[in-house]
């Protein structure tokens, strides 16, 4: 396979009886952490492999998504750096603005104090504060799951060097025109009083009402539809469609706005769908995007009729109530005059709300600053389509392109204390200066920054390289950049991937941040529905963790990671993991115990047996299965196929085959040994990227080296012997038929049967001892009878019933059970031959019926096999 260089101590036999995950996984991290494994050398002559962590927030806890996409990062890198790579998994947080600040203003609230209270200096020294003291506990729970990231490397989104680079890629965008400050239409929300992206707007299904409400009179008069009646204060048009012949004749005039005392035109836009209510829509600039759109192209005024607590401002009696206290009076004043038409309540629609308070967002016209993405989304794009970056899975580019094609420009300012403060000086004239990192502010009279702060998304979006020292050219950057792969959930492909893309392409010389994006899906409970606090399923991985061990979290996560595809996940199956884990534990203990051993050469092809030539032909072949499915990330796929190699063709056949041998003793047995223990080598660190733990500890203990983390990764050999393969699958299916006759005969796993094997002829009459151990097969004696026979394979098995079940006992259950199966099968051909029941069934219950009707067929021939197998009396 491979020649590990590590030095070497005396292997040994000694493993608890017992795996217990608790007591071996936090001292092993340590030791790793300690021994430097995990830190990367710039100065390193190896080849580059980068990955950088999505950084999670720094008032985030681990939950069940890091921990799937941990699992999956982490296994990559442990394979690289065992293949021989300078790897570097860049570990880092993200200040996460309204996130930290919510959470800080909420520690002020509880002593009757606001940040205002404090004032911006303050406030922000006071968040600083509460990171160091309770910021970053998920730091430690990465260690819990294992995460081989490169500690001493940690950022921090707000550290110097990371907040030199935002300033410095503010300073560049300005300069090149790409950052300006416009009034558009934002999402805010009224309770944390600032801008927010739209992934930061989560949308539900509300009850709300629809209100048609009859603007004008007479032949000027034309209905519209609401769900937000309080904004019709701030109507400034009417827009209808220009081929809508019904307002034809209104298009251009004026019509009165009810309540208001004003009259606003009628303009003709293209927008407008004529086909959707009655095709004609109530224009509000200040307060809908699509509305400030029709607004910009006709040149309608925007009037604001709320505050940025979503109180009305307008004049007259709704002014100061809230939004929608004010849509109920102004329904209610609209009713009195006869105005409403149409009433439609609930009335269920789909509403933004902040994702940290849950407030419904308002759209609102607002002063902000904005990156103009047209030319960077077009590299973005390209860099897709020339193949300099590949998405995985390949259809998920569509998905893509369909963003970074249709982009909108970026809002960027954020109006927070907590972030990066945007670094433009106003001066008393009117002066706007825009400063860089080795720059001083003008200073004097009259001259102030800009109080907002930049999105979240701004500097995340120079993670890969910001991380490495830019805008230094580092030896890091030089050595790490661009990264090799980026591991994400799809969910965020829009926002942080996009935006990454936009700036590495722009700060980067155009060379991209990665040279590949594999995205992965979202994690849901184990019947597919989303993880929610309000669906009572949300699961901490923690307690997992604590229960099974951080081997059997991580292997059920990978085992479920298909790409671009969500994945279930419940407690059962972290209980199979676990059980796989103490299977690998047992079954090692076993073979260290009977004599597996790495000592010396591998013994030549021909002093091996049959069992032993297969096992390692198979075990060639999973090699090279699994470095095929790494590179194609299909983490499920390879997961599986250990599990089955490990579980099924090592544990449940090979060593169960090799039990004669090792108990026979002699060369064969140290022949089988020593196979034996290279597969074991093999299998652990093939293993090892998925459960680190469980086999650092079995690895070092088998081989006496230093630590699975730096050992060579296996390689394909070559070895191939297809003759063993399809001697060995012989024998699997004689132990496979014959047991699973026995057990359709009622016999007990364990009670010994009498029997003859005929094998002559084939190279199964080598595995006789073998098999008759599988089988709990006794040699036949004076008074042997061949009550059952069985052909399978090539072979016979004779065996001797009688004395082991009561046959005419079974002869009669048998009898009842084929009745009731034939009885089945009539009442199902009935129903499906009756035409008058075909034509009125529902299409379901029809086919539950011809399942039915196969499951009874199934059943017919299998009592009818039994029922000849019995012996004859």
């Amino acid at each position: 396979m491979t020649e590990n260089t590590q030095q070497q101590t005396a292997p040994t036999t000694e493993l608890p009886t017992q795996y217990a995950p608790a007591e071996v996984e936090g001292p092993l991290y340590e030791r790793w952490v300690e021994r430097g494994y995990f830190e990367a050398d710039a100065k390193s002559e190896k080849p580059p492999y980068t990955i950088v962590i999505p950084p999670p927030n720094v008032t985030g806890s681990l939950h069940l998504g890091h921990a799937f996409e941990h699992t999956l990062i982490d296994a990559l890198t442990r394979r690289k750096r065992m293949q021989g790579y300078e790897t570097l998994w860049q570990p880092g947080m993200d200040h996460a603005g309204i996130a930290t600040q919510n959470v800080v203003e909420r520690e002020l609230a509880k002593e009757g104090k606001s940040r205002h209270d404090l004032g911006r200096e303050a406030f922000v020294e006071r968040v600083w504060q509460w990171k160091a003291e309770s910021g970053g506990q998920i730091s430690g729970q990465m260690k819990r799951l294992g995460d081989g990231v490169a500690w001493s490397r940690e950022r921090f989104t707000m550290d110097e060097g990371l907040s030199q680079a935002v300033q410095t890629i503010f300073k560049k965008l300005y300069d090149d025109e790409l950052i300006y400050r416009a009034e558009r239409i934002i999402n805010w929300c009224p309770r944390c009083l600032t801008a927010i992206s739209d992934i930061e707007v989560e949308y539900q299904d509300d009850d709300g009402e629809l209100v048609s409400i009859r603007y004008g009179s007479g032949d000027a008069e034309i209905v519209v539809a609401t769900t937000r009646a309080e904004t019709m204060l701030g109507d400034t048009a009417v827009a209808v469609h220009p081929d809508d012949e019904r307002y034809r004749h209104l298009v251009g005039t004026e019509i009165e706005l009810p309540l208001t005392g004003r009259r606003i035109p009628v303009v003709a836009d293209e927008h407008v769908d004529p086909e959707f209510g009655t095709g004609a829509v109530k224009v509000t600039p200040a307060h809908d995007p699509n509305d400030f759109e029709i607004g910009q192209r006709h040149g309608l005024p925007n009037l604001a009729v709320m505050d940025e607590r979503a109180v009305i401002t307008a004049h007259g009696p709704f002014q100061g109530l809230d939004r929608l206290e004010a849509r109920s009076a102004i329904v209610a004043a609209l009713r009195a005059e006869g105005r409403i038409v149409a009433e439609k309540r609930p009335y269920t629609h789909s509403v933004g709300h902040c994702s940290r308070c849950k407030t419904t967002i308002e759209p609102r016209l607002s002063m902000q600053w904005w990156v103009k993405v047209g030319p960077l989304a077009q590299a973005a794009g390209d860099a897709v389509r020339d193949g300099k970056v590949k998405i995985h899975p390949q259809e998920m580019e569509k998905r893509y392109f369909d963003w970074v094609d249709n982009l909108h420009d970026w809002c960027i300012s954020r109006q927070l204390w907590w972030g990066h403060r945007i670094p433009v000086w106003y001066g008393p004239n009117g002066e706007v200066v825009c400063v860089g990192p080795d720059e001083q502010p003008p200073a004097g009279e009259g001259w102030h920054q800009d109080t907002d702060v930049l999105d979240t998304w701004f500097s995340s979006g120079l993670w890969p390289f910001s991380t490495l020292g830019w805008p230094e050219r580092t030896e890091s950057l030089a050595k790490f950049y661009p990264n090799s792969v980026l591991v994400t959930g799809y969910d965020i492909l829009f926002f942080w991937v996009a935006r990454m893309m936009m700036f590495g392409l722009y700060a980067m010389d155009g060379t991209p941040p990665f040279h590949t994006i594999a995205l992965h899906g979202m994690v849901r409970d184990q019947n597919g529905k989303k993880m929610s606090k309000s669906f009572g399923n949300v699961v901490n991985p923690l307690d997992w963790m604590d229960e099974y061990g951080s081997d059997a979290v991580r292997f059920t996560l990978a085992n479920g990671a298909n790409p671009g595809v969500d994945v279930p996940i419940g407690e059962d199956w972290v209980k199979a993991s676990r059980n796989f884990a103490n299977k690998i534990w047992n079954a090692t203990r076993f073979a260290l115990m009977n004599g597996a051993t790495i000592e010396g050469p591998l013994p030549d092809a021909s002093e091996m047996s049959a069992t032993d030539r297969w096992i390692l032909s198979r075990l060639n072949k999973t090699v090279a299965q699994v470095d095929a499915l790494y590179e194609d990330y299909q983490f499920a796929k390879l997961s599986d196929a250990l599990y089955h190699f490990a579980w099924d063709e090592v544990f449940d056949w090979y060593v169960e085959l090799s039990k004669t041998t090792f108990f026979a003793g002699g060369e064969q047995a140290k022949v089988s040994g020593r196979v034996l223990g290279e597969v074991l080598d093999v299998m652990l660190r093939l293993l090892h990227p998925i459960v680190p733990f469980v086999t650092e500890a079995l690895w070092t203990t088998l081989t006496g080296r230093e630590s699975v983390v730096i050992a060579d990764w296996p390689k394909d050999s070559g070895f191939r012997d297809e003759a063993a393969e399809k001697e060995i699958e012989n024998l699997q299916q004689v132990v496979t038929e014959v047991r699973r006759f026995r057990a359709d005969q009622g016999l007990q796993p364990g009670q010994k049967v009498p029997a003859r094997l005929e094998l002559g002829g084939t190279a199964l009459a080598a595995h006789e001892a073998a098999i008759r151990q599988l089988l709990r097969l006794q040699p036949e004696g004076e008074d042997f009878s061949v009550t059952a026979s069985l052909p399978v394979a090539g072979a016979t098995v004779a065996l001797d019933l009688s004395g082991t079940i009561d046959v005419e006992a079974e002869r009669k259950r048998l009898t009842k059970d084929l009745a009731a199966a034939e009885k089945e099968k009539a009442q199902a051909n009935g129903k499906l031959g009756n035409e008058a029941f075909l034509a009125k069934a529902p299409d379901n219950v029809v086919d539950k019926i011809r399942t039915r009707l196969a499951k009874a067929d199934e059943d017919i021939a299998r009592i009818q096999a039994q029922l000849a197998n019995l012996p004859q009396a």
